[in-house]
């Protein structure tokens, strides 16, 4: 942030000589007094008041500063690219070690938006939303969830069973109900409690006793009755007794 000096008989005085010099008005620009001036007496010679005026940073500029506080902490060498309007503002970061600022399934890069998000909207009493990109990960995060959406919806519908994802952020979850909101076949609920919160996609053609819910796409393995899970029964013969070499058969009873 550059700063420039100006002075004037007053406070007021230097301050409206700054403004038009840098053709800001006072919401514009951010204004610290450096001396208050001194009229000058009978003996004594008066002193002028002097200001140090620069131009506001935008909510957008506000939120690049911290991010680039935070590259520090973190030890990662990264630019920022910004686009701001009156309703949005989106970061785009450029590094050579995304990891770092992306984490496992973006959840550094969430926290980062978050936090800058916060940044931003200090003082704003409607609030702006702001978007922390890295190297166009979010575009292509959300074309693999969309994906994903339809894959598991023709799934749950082929197999007439509930079918859920792994747990995902409040923002990815978003994307997948979006996705799906449309279907005529299936119908999309959120389930568990944060951080383990998960989509269940339920199809329309739900199988009774299929209510068990697959959790990663494996196959859940469903008896007569509708029970999941081996069958042990089944391996039992007739009479009741456990299945497999019967010694008490062949070789008589030793009581």
């Amino acid at each position: 942030m550059t700063e420039y000096e100006f002075s004037g008989k007053t406070v007021d005085e230097a301050v409206e000589n700054g403004l038009k010099t840098l053709g800001l008005t006072r919401e514009e620009a951010e204004i610290r007094v450096l001396e208050e001036g001194k009229k000058g007496g009978l003996f004594s010679k008066g002193t002028p008041a002097r200001v140090a005026i620069s131009k506001k940073k935008t909510d957008g500029e506000r939120a690049v500063a911290f991010l680039e506080g935070m590259f520090d902490l973190l030890g990662v060498n990264a630019t920022t690219e910004l686009e701001e309007n009156e309703e949005n503002t989106k970061i785009n970061v450029v590094t050579s070690n995304n990891y770092a600022l992306i984490g496992h399934r973006g959840e550094v890069l969430d926290a980062l938006q978050v936090l800058a998000g916060a940044v931003a909207n200090i003082g704003r009493e409607e609030y702006k939303r702001v978007v922390v990109d890295c190297e166009n990960y979010r575009e292509k995060r959300e074309l693999t969830l969309r994906r994903l959406a339809q894959k598991l919806a023709e799934k749950a519908v082929r197999l007439g069973r509930k079918v859920s994802l792994e747990p995902m952020t409040p923002y990815e979850r978003r994307i997948i109900h979006a996705t799906l909101a449309d279907s005529t076949e299936v119908k999309t609920a959120s389930e568990g409690k944060e951080p383990n919160r998960f989509i269940v996609v339920i199809p329309n053609n739900l199988k009774p006793g299929a209510d068990r819910t697959d959790r990663r796409g494996g196959k859940l393995r469903f008896d007569r009755n509708g029970k999941g899970g081996f069958n042990r029964d089944r391996r039992d013969d007739k009479r009741g007794g456990k299945g497999g070499y019967d010694r008490d058969r062949k070789f008589g009873s030793r009581d």
